[in-house]
């Protein structure tokens, strides 16, 4: 399509358009990095110069850029057509889907398909090859189900959400409007709870459920554990990765989110808008307040306050692990200079 009518539809977006260079009003077909784009392709910038030089060598034929006069400044001198966002970066997901749309499965079902009875289906549900759906589940209207999903008895599954191929749904898990679960995901598997006896591990029955509120992402081969009694709650717009580990019993906030790796031990309760890195560990029943970001390979085995930023192992204020770690790369020179100290002071 033409730049124009790319800009006509960001419009209705929430991005926020404001001023536009058209330049020769070129064609663009597609997406890409600023310094991987070529002719007929679109690219962004964020606000700030570390970027100018892959601006100058850009070879993008449009580009989404923040209020910054430098930046439109030398895209007007390559005759590069522009349109200045308030987000750049959201304009251009929201690029993505205008340029590149996601086709969607025509609704039906298919014959290779195992429903077992008192399966209610909502309207123009999509079932791919060799899904299993267990007695007495629920699957709300325009969900997609691709092929190879297990789904156990009695799961609830809301409208308009998508279930990836060979992720498995355990019995009486809620999933709410809009979710996705990914590929090879598993949502409601037992808890990790075994008793210590004498004999042995005496098994803890798990007889809880996982309930994904509304919006939630779970991305591949990651697992949200149902507890022994009650319920683990992902909170609504909760975003989670690949390779998350999502014990008995958690309960997290509205949109959180965590990145690959992320292990969250029973019982933990997160806030809202909790932010965990990669390989970040949250240990048991720990309490992590609203709005905490925890830097990558945290481990979080204390009560952390609302809006901290922690780091380090054990976690702590991230200003005060940054002073650590500068120290820290010191420590054989002041293991040095005390040994020095010490040879001085018994001459």
């Amino acid at each position: 399509m033409k730049f124009d009518e790319l800009i006509y539809l960001l419009q209705k977006g929430s991005a926020g358009v404001n001023k536009y260079f058209l330049g020769n009003n070129p064609e663009v077909t597609s997406c890409a990095s600023i310094d991987l784009a070529t002719s007929k392709q679109l690219s962004f910038l964020e606000k700030g110069n570390s970027l100018i030089h892959e601006l100058t060598n850009s070879k993008a034929s449009a580009l989404l850029l923040p209020k910054q006069t430098d930046l439109q400044e030398i895209a007007c001198k390559k005759d590069i057509a522009w349109v200045e966002m308030c987000d750049p970066r959201l304009g251009f997901a929201e690029s993505l889907d205008i340029l590149h749309p996601t086709k969607k499965p025509i609704k039906g079902i298919h014959p290779s398909a195992v429903i077992e009875d008192n399966v209610y289906l909502g309207d123009d549900v999509y079932i791919g090859a060799k899904v299993f759906i267990g007695e007495g589940s629920q699957i709300g209207s325009n969900t997609i189900i691709h092929p190879g999903v297990v789904i156990y008895e009695e799961v609830e599954v809301g409208e308009n959400s998508e279930l990836h191929a060979n992720s498995v749904i355990h019995s009486k898990t809620k999933i709410s409007k809009r979710c996705v679960i990914h590929s090879n995901a598993v949502i409601g598997s037992e808890g990790f709870g075994f008793v210590p006896t004498k004999k042995g591990w005496r098994k803890m029955p798990q007889t809880g459920i996982v309930v994904l509120e509304e919006d939630v992402e779970v991305g591949s081969c990651s697992t949200v554990d149902r507890p022994s009694v009650g319920e683990t709650i992902i909170g609504a717009g909760t975003k989670i990765d690949n390779l998350v580990q999502i014990a008995h019993g958690v309960k997290t906030g509205k949109d959180c989110a965590m990145a690959s790796q992320v292990g969250i031990a029973g019982g933990a309760t997160l806030g809202n808008g909790v932010i965990l890195a990669g390989q970040v560990g949250v240990g048991n029943r720990v309490k992590v307040g609203d709005k905490v970001v925890a830097s990558s390979k945290t481990g979080i085995h204390a009560n952390v306050e609302a809006g901290e930023i922690v780091s380090g192992f054990p976690a702590m204020p991230n200003r005060l692990w940054l002073r650590c770690s500068a120290i820290f790369r010191r420590l054989p020179e002041f293991a040095s200079n005390i040994r020095e100290l010490r040879k001085d002071s018994s001459e």
